[in-house]
């Protein structure tokens, strides 16, 4: 949600421009309007924002860890039978003399 202290600022500053006059009635339904296209956005603070960006890091360094361990795991289990590519490239059996050709 947007900061509050900010919303609060510039309706005083509104409120201090209109001070007296019918427009005041205005800023009011101004300001809850806002307050509720805001509050629909599911907006958050940079500070969740920030708090979420830190842990995709950590966890995307602690999947390259894993992807690292398993790979040299396999290398120990399968040392001659290590193919390289990807796991659709191994798995791929569209091409000729696969198992969809018998």
């Amino acid at each position: 949600m947007l900061n509050k202290n900010v919303l609060d600022e510039i309706g005083s500053k509104v409120n201090e421009i209109l001070a007296g006059s019918p427009a005041k009635d205005i800023e009011k339904n101004m300001r809850a309007m806002l307050m509720g296209i805001f509050s629909r956005l599911d907006l958050v603070t940079r500070e969740e924002f920030d708090v979420q960006q830190e842990v995709i890091k950590r966890t995307r360094i602690r999947l390259a860890e894993l992807e690292e361990k398993v790979n040299k795991l396999e290398q120990q289990a399968h040392p001659s039978t290590m193919v390289e590519g990807t796991v659709e490239d191994v798995m791929d059996t569209s091409g000729p003399g696969s198992a969809n050709d018998r």
